[in-house]
């Protein structure tokens, strides 16, 4: 299935889409895209209702793909390409960090260049939503407590993240900073998480192109390995880093994003974000 969420921000409302490509309103069905709604059981009784008996909509506004987000967990250089263009060692165990819930914004919303930023960057990545509690499980189990994929775009402030003192965790969190969406793709519809392409254009000039395949540290162990350190509850997304073509890795000079421009960016199956860079609101 591909879940998604519509509405004004802050009161999204719940649908999916068709075998024919029509979006269907799940408002009477569940409350939101969270909790027990992620869990096996939660969408199996989704995918044994009748698309026709439910309401069809042309929603004005896609919101973020899942609600209840506990914790949001980004992998730094998860990719060897990427660490790489950065001058980084790929690293022994995957380099965990946070992310605020606050930066999480429907997939086509306006991303803000926060007030004093030089150097603003993409990050297109895979997003693992979790559907059931993870607490100590395996790898072979991992997957099982997840309830689907979507993109992510990891927007960061590379001066806030590296050159301010601290954990990276202040360049990755500004509003804005992390669109979702526009999809929930459920695991059954991924047939393999280590196996999709990955791209991204600033003003329709491509500057990533990737795949899954490429990871350090695949999904499974991703999951597994952060349910060692915290409890992964319904809702929780993980970011599972992003390929080389980042704007702090262009040669012979860096290019950082400036209020006006147009990420696009997308994943194989799981759909495709169109952002505008606006100067930060208070």
């Amino acid at each position: 299935m591909k879940l998604l969420r519509h509405g004004p921000a802050g009161a999204e409302q719940p649908a999916f889409i068709d075998a024919d490509g029509i979006i269907r309103d799940l408002s009477g069905i569940i409350p939101d895209l969270s909790g027990d709604a992620l869990s096996d059981a939660g969408l199996d009784r989704l995918r044994a209702l009748d698309p026709k008996s439910l309401p069809a909509i042309s929603p004005e506004r896609i919101g973020p793909c899942v609600a209840g987000t506990s914790k949001f967990i980004c992998v730094g250089l998860n990719y060897a390409d990427h660490a790489k263009e950065t001058g980084k060692a790929p690293p022994d165990e995957p380099i965990l960090f946070m992310k605020a819930t606050s930066a999480i914004i429907g997939p086509n919303d306006p991303v803000e260049i926060p007030r004093g930023s030089k150097k603003a960057d993409w990050e297109v990545e895979l997003g693992v939503v979790i559907g059931t509690r993870a607490k100590y499980v395996s790898e072979a189990d991992a997957l099982s407590h997840v309830a689907g994929y979507c993109v992510v775009n990891d927007v960061s402030e590379r001066a806030f993240q590296s050159e301010r003192g601290g954990q990276w965790t202040k360049g990755k969190s500004h509003d804005t900073f992390g669109p979702t969406g526009p999809w929930l793709v459920t695991r059954d519809e991924v047939a393999d998480p280590q196996a999709l392409a990955l791209w991204l254009d600033v003003d329709g000039v491509r500057r990533q192109t990737g795949t899954t395949a490429t990871m350090i540290f695949g999904v499974a162990h991703l999951v597994s390995y952060i349910s060692q350190f915290m409890t992964l509850m319904p809702g929780d997304i993980i970011a599972t880093g992003t390929p080389p073509g980042v704007g702090m890795g262009i040669k012979p000079e860096p290019i950082f994003l400036k209020p006006g421009q147009v990420m696009t960016l997308g994943i194989e199956g799981l759909g495709e974000q169109r952002q505008t860079t606006i100067e930060a609101r208070a």
